[in-house]
């Protein structure tokens, strides 16, 4: 008889912070852009305003973590 295959976990805190394109690019929200934003010029805030993309090994571990690496 053979053993069922172990079910991937996704865990939610990644899932929540990170988001895979349809072309496999790893996205997250930029960082510093929460409060004391009155002291932070219009053309920084603009600048932190959109997603960033993750390189490198970092994505590649974020995509297995979310279950959307191709093994």
């Amino acid at each position: 008889m053979r053993k069922p295959s172990k079910k991937l976990r996704i865990r939610k805190s990644v899932s929540n912070r990170f988001e895979v394109t349809k072309n496999g690019t790893v996205l997250r929200m930029s960082s510093f852009n929460r409060h004391l934003r009155r002291k932070k010029s219009k053309k920084q805030l603009r600048r932190l305003k959109g997603k960033q993309t993750v390189l490198g090994r970092f994505a590649k571990k974020i995509k297995q973590i979310l279950g959307k690496s191709q093994n």
